[in-house]
């Protein structure tokens, strides 16, 4: 069992167990389109098969955690504290894109990080430019506001410096175990149907979407520009049916929202509650109303929740 390495909104660490009783005892390969911060992945560990997210920072981020884990630890361990004074060898040691004062590291970091974003410049096209990348993500994650990812419509990350009386971004230990799970991994960079190619009979996806607001005036989530509206959520519903159609071992969280709809499509549709506790407003933490559906037969799922009883690959 590995640890995440990055702190992530709507992470299932707290709903392991009831989401490890809905998989079926046995299946060949394991799948899942929205990793995020990869809870469910890094605690089972499977051999083969596919994760993916779009947004292209956390996946290169995992590629490089996968391919370089070494280098990835030593690049962190040269980061400075994020309260200590610019680095004035270094892009963004006075002002930041919008020519506000930068008197912190961590904003200067933050600016380096969003070059991508505000200069439009191409992703990294070589390994030291890749792992300087992955690490900036990192450290910011590890020293921003309460671990939030989250970006502005012009896909700049914009999450303040976090309160911390000694942060730990250099993570070593849970990178070189991230590296030993990702290593028979593949790791994409597409939207969610591409699990429609990618899975076959047998096979169990892991579905954990940008959830639905519970309210028609609520925000979709903000953890990239692009977002993930309505269409998107009526899009995969139509293609967790179409997997299930296929065979396809489908185990689905999202908000409670959601429930109806599931259950209408033939899931088996179960209410659960989680604290969560990365979210920009400090008073709207707590429990909140998710789903779980699978199309996994009472019968055909695990016997006991946890690491223990997913299948060998």
């Amino acid at each position: 069992m590995a640890d995440p390495v990055l702190k992530w909104a709507g992470g299932k660490r707290q709903l392991l167990e009831e989401i490890y009783a809905r998989f079926p005892s046995e299946f060949a390969e394991y799948h899942e389109p929205f990793l995020g911060g990869g809870a469910v992945f890094f605690d089972m560990e499977p051999r083969g098969g596919t994760v993916n997210d779009t947004n292209p920072r956390l996946v290169n981020c995992y590629r490089v955690i996968r391919d370089r884990p070494e280098e990835l630890a030593d690049r962190l361990a040269a980061f400075d504290d994020p309260e200590s004074d610019p680095d004035p060898e270094l892009a963004f040691a006075a002002e930041d894109w919008k020519d506000r004062s930068v008197d912190q590291y961590f904003y200067q970091q933050r600016a380096r990080f969003n070059r991508r974003a505000y200069a439009d410049e191409t992703w990294p096209d070589d390994e030291r430019s890749r792992i300087e990348e992955a690490a900036l993500l990192v450290y910011l994650n590890r020293t921003c506001y309460n671990g939030l990812y989250r970006e502005n419509s012009d896909g700049g990350f914009n999450v303040p410096i976090g309160r911390y009386a000694d942060p730990d971004w250099v993570q070593a230990d849970r990178i070189r175990e991230a590296s030993d799970a990702l290593a028979r991994t593949e790791i994409r960079n597409e939207d969610f149907e591409y699990v429609l190619d990618a899975a076959a009979e047998g096979d169990l996806v892991y579905v954990d979407p940008p959830y639905e607001p519970m309210s028609a005036t609520a925000d979709f989530a903000e953890y990239s520009a692009e977002g993930f509206d309505r269409d998107d959520q009526e899009r995969l519903l139509r293609v967790a049916s179409e997997l299930d159609e296929r065979g396809v071992n489908v185990v689905l969280s999202n908000s409670g929202v959601t429930f109806e709809r599931y259950r209408e499509a033939g899931f088996d549709v179960t209410r659960e509650g989680a604290t969560r506790s990365i979210n920009s407003d400090e008073t709207a933490r707590g429990e909140v109303d998710e789903i779980i559906a699978t199309n996994v037969p009472e019968e055909e799922r695990s016997e006991s929740p946890g690491q223990a009883s997913i299948a060998d690959f």
